[in-house]
């Protein structure tokens, strides 16, 4: 059967997505294409994978292959900046969040009920519990920034500081995450420690750096492919548009109200937050109505 690779060639030519159905190749791609984890969500993707500027979502009927402008392992800040502009990211998971709760049809009932015969009580409860957390992060944003920056923040260098003193951290039980090493675990313990008394304006203050310097580089880059028209922006014309004109917006926002930009930010954390909770609590119910009519057919 023909390869993957053999069905790219449209990439080259302006093409912004190949959809290949699974049948018309081989069963997955080959080793030379890496397993990505860290990815733009996308509605219907069970796994991601990369070779390169090469990157396809894994479907299960069909492989969907696009081409970045820059490969993440080469150029990780450019591609941050072009290939996945922080509002783009933002967009796309409350699209994956919604698409989440409808219902499959082709869904494996037999399959759903062998393995996941008990987990819809835990997406439910899972499912309130998050929506709580997300709509009291959303009702007072300006607490739950203070509760990230005063305690989650350092807690997780410390942590983070303590996995490289002590040896390797596993992650997802593959590769080795972090060498132990004595000197830069205590070093990372020590910034853990001292960020417990870093005052709320300077975090304030990095933050809407770090946003501005994001958001203003990507929509340069972004504005600049749009004025060369639809065939420099194939993957969409008019949402990166979009993009660069709100991510400009945005960063005048952080120089003129700071604090009101963070919350925003803070806020959408929150319903992102929410929305997890609510597709954890509808596909709970959803696999509870579907054991239901499975114990009624065979009754």
């Amino acid at each position: 059967m023909p390869r993957l690779e053999d069905f790219l060639g449209p990439l080259d030519e302006g093409v912004w997505e190949v959809s290949v159905p699974k049948e018309s190749v081989t069963e997955s791609p080959g080793p030379e294409w890496k397993k990505s984890d860290l990815n733009v969500p996308s509605p219907g993707t069970i796994a991601s994978f990369r070779k390169g500027r090469f990157h396809v979502h894994e479907t299960e009927t069909e492989w969907k292959v696009h081409l970045d402008r820059y490969d993440p392992e080469e150029h990780p800040i450019m591609h941050l900046l072009d290939d996945a502009p922080l509002l783009l990211m933002i967009g796309d998971t409350f699209v994956t969040l919604i698409s989440g709760m409808k219902r499959d049809e082709t869904a494996d009932t037999k399959k759903i009920l062998e393995t996941q015969n008990r987990e819809w009580h835990l997406q439910v409860l899972a499912g309130i519990f998050l929506a709580l957390i997300g709509l009291d992060i959303a009702l007072d944003p300006l607490a739950a920034f203070s509760g990230i920056i005063g305690f989650i923040i350092p807690v997780i260098i410390i942590i983070l500081g303590l996995a490289v003193l002590f040896g390797k951290a596993d992650l997802q039980g593959k590769e080795p995450f972090i060498e132990g090493k004595i000197f830069r675990g205590l070093v990372i313990i020590a910034a853990g420690v001292c960020s417990f008394h870093i005052p709320p304006e300077l975090w304030v203050l990095v933050l809407t750096l770090i946003l501005s310097i994001w958001m203003f580089a990507s929509a340069i880059l972004l504005l600049k492919r749009v004025r060369k028209g639809r065939k420099a922006v194939p993957e969409g014309f008019v949402s990166r548009l979009v993009i660069g004109v709100l991510s400009l917006v945005i960063v005048v926002l952080a120089y003129l109200m700071p604090v009101s930009v963070i919350g925003i930010f803070i806020i959408i954390m929150g319903a992102l937050i929410i929305l997890i909770g609510i597709v954890l609590l509808v596909n709970g119910l959803r696999l509870r109505g579907i054991m239901k009519e499975a114990e009624a057919v065979e009754e």
